[in-house]
């Protein structure tokens, strides 16, 4: 009498298992063609002689992605709604304009915006540098040890870098404004 030991019949069933896996994966995928024609189509609806017969292409290990095209329009000759002056239609309109003088109000908006911005991104790298420079040439109580005063000062001076990136980052964008 053979006697094998447990973990053998255990190593076997798992391989049954995933081999059964796979198989079942396997039948479950199907061959995706490529069809030459003004709309190249890809699909998996053809039989291998239907493919074969239109001059597709299988193309296989390969991964496919679907994306959504664009939806057509309902109705592409139907008049536009008549602008007011009030720029509701402007708003509702599919054409993407906008009402000069709406637009104008959004640009200094946002300049307005942009300047307060800028303003207080100013203010804290004025107020960051003084820092630097004032604690620049002395140790506080709690850093005895050089090496926490060192990492004060890195982060000091990286925070100052931070502020001037920003301020030059702001001051780009109000020079694009119109």
């Amino acid at each position: 009498m053979l006697i094998r030991p447990r973990t053998s019949r255990l190593s076997l069933l798992a391989a049954l298992v995933l081999l059964a896996m796979q198989s079942g994966t396997a039948v479950a995928q199907s061959t995706v063609y490529r069809c030459p024609g003004p709309p190249v189509l890809y699909t998996d609806a053809l039989s291998a002689k239907e493919a074969q017969d239109r001059g597709c292409r299988s193309i296989e290990g390969t991964p496919i992605t679907v994306l959504q095209g664009p939806r057509p329009r309902a109705n592409a000759s139907a008049p536009a709604a008549p602008a007011t002056p009030s720029g509701e239609a402007a708003r509702g309109s599919t054409d993407g304009r906008v009402d000069p003088n709406q637009q104008r109000a959004r640009d200094s908006e946002r300049r307005r915006v942009l300047e307060t911005e800028l303003r207080e991104a100013e203010e804290r790298l004025a107020s960051l540098q003084r820092d630097f420079a004032g604690s620049a040439s002395e140790r506080r109580g709690d850093e005895r040890n050089y090496q926490k005063y060192l990492d004060r000062m890195a982060e000091l001076k990286a925070s100052i870098v931070r502020q001037e990136t920003d301020v030059q980052a702001l001051k780009r964008e109000i020079s694009k404004l119109p």
